[in-house]
């Protein structure tokens, strides 16, 4: 049992490190999905993570991921001037166990773009973001990375595609609420403080 409500209040169960229930209550937590992926010395490496997270500063503007010590493609992301970051929609609900295997080319017959620095982003993502490593913490069994983003684009009529109960949902709004006409739509990038 996670916990029961007896009197007004909850009691809590002790958790142990690695153990199920703490990754049974993280699981309930709902997140986007997102695959970093860049070009790399020998060829496009794809990571895909359910622990993306936006809004960490605004000034300068960065993100957050989190990588298991064990991630193959993550030593080779690292090595990238720039990282591609695809915020996945429902549309790709059918692709994420191809951009999450082990495979040479996790790309292979997925329609995706390449800006000129290298980053790699797959076509029809609700949000792309061009990327380069601002910090890397060593957290557990995972390490936290900072991105700074220096490039955008949007598609907010894309529904995203979300991490919850360990599977995936899609995400609909009966009364979605109307974008700004200068984001909707966009798809060029747009460039923040940085040129290039």
């Amino acid at each position: 049992m996670i916990h029961t409500k007896t009197t007004g209040r909850f009691e809590l169960t002790a958790v142990q490190p690695g153990a199920a229930t703490i990754r049974r209550i993280f699981a309930l937590f709902p997140s986007g999905v997102a695959a970093l992926s860049a070009s790399t010395g020998t060829g496009t490496s794809v990571l895909l993570a359910s622990s993306f997270q936006v809004g960490i500063s605004a000034d300068p503007p960065l993100v957050l991921v989190a990588a298991q010590h064990t991630s193959t493609s993550w030593p080779k992301l690292r090595a990238c001037p720039r990282i591609g970051v695809s915020v996945l929609s429902n549309e790709h609900q059918d692709i994420v166990g191809q951009l999450s295997s082990k495979s040479d080319d996790k790309l292979a017959g997925i329609p995706s773009e390449k800006t000129h620095s290298g980053a790699h982003f797959i076509t029809g993502a609700v949000m792309s973001l061009e990327c380069s490593i601002y910090a890397e913490i060593p957290a557990g069994d995972h390490d936290v990375i900072l991105l700074q983003v220096h490039a955008v684009a949007a598609q907010p009529d894309m529904s995203p595609l979300i991490w919850f109960e360990s599977t995936f949902h899609t995400l609909s709004s009966p009364h979605p609420v109307p974008e700004s006409p200068t984001v909707r739509g966009q798809v060029n990038f747009l460039r923040t403080s940085e040129h290039g």
